[in-house]
């Protein structure tokens, strides 16, 4: 048996009331989550906010008492069933599913921040790739090519470069962001995806001693 971890290390999982069959919550664990939930009695989670281990309901009291655990098909997504000892929802609902979904959402808000923001951003790029506004800076560089694209790159790195090597550290997050953007479109316009960026830092992690 195998689990895939996300690319920060973790696997989400679904906590399931063993006796009614209701989904309570979505949390998510990394391997020593895992360890301890499954060595114990009880579900451990990984607080992201906190970055640290969740014992769930230490503050509250309502732990989820495990029961069985499963993993899906694909090794990405673990089901607890639990038998809950109080509300799983930090509102006093026995479920945080209770909001009914019955149109699409007003608005979306990515509370991501991390390097998992680069995949938005390239969906976002390839987007552009296929409708081609008129209006898109993104669709008009792609529609101008390779080479300028590559271009674009060649100069954020310059500019990157400089701010670093002036100590112009305000300015420096903004340009290694235009770097990295340009690079995006850069992967786009060849016809790449960064999934292929990040098998190759896999594959030299280990020399990065």
């Amino acid at each position: 048996m195998k689990v895939k971890l996300d690319d920060q290390g973790l696997v989400p999982a679904i906590a399931q009331d063993i006796n009614t069959g209701q989904v309570l919550m979505l949390g998510y664990m990394n391997p020593g989550s895992l360890k301890r939930t499954m060595e114990g009695t009880q579900v451990w989670f990984y607080s992201r906010s906190r970055e640290d281990l969740w014992h769930k309901g230490e503050l509250s009291g309502n732990y989820l008492n495990l029961k069985e655990a499963w993993v899906d098909c694909d090794g990405d997504t673990i089901l607890l069933k639990v038998q809950p000892d109080g509300p799983a929802c930090h509102t006093g609902e026995t479920s945080c599913f209770f909001t009914p979904m019955k149109e699409l959402p007003d608005e979306y808000e990515s509370g991501e921040t991390g390097p998992r923001i680069l995949d938005e951003l390239f969906a976002v790029i390839k987007d552009r790739q296929r409708e081609m506004p008129e209006d898109s800076y993104t669709a008009k560089l792609l529609q101008e090519g390779v080479p300028r694209v590559a271009q674009k790159v060649i100069e954020e790195a310059g500019e990157a470069a400089i701010a670093a090597t002036l100590g112009d550290k305000e300015n420096l997050p903004g340009e290694i962001a235009d770097l990295l953007y340009h690079s995006l479109v850069l992967l786009a316009a060849a016809g790449l995806s960064p999934q292929s960026v990040w098998e190759e830092l896999r594959a030299r992690r280990g020399q990065a001693g």
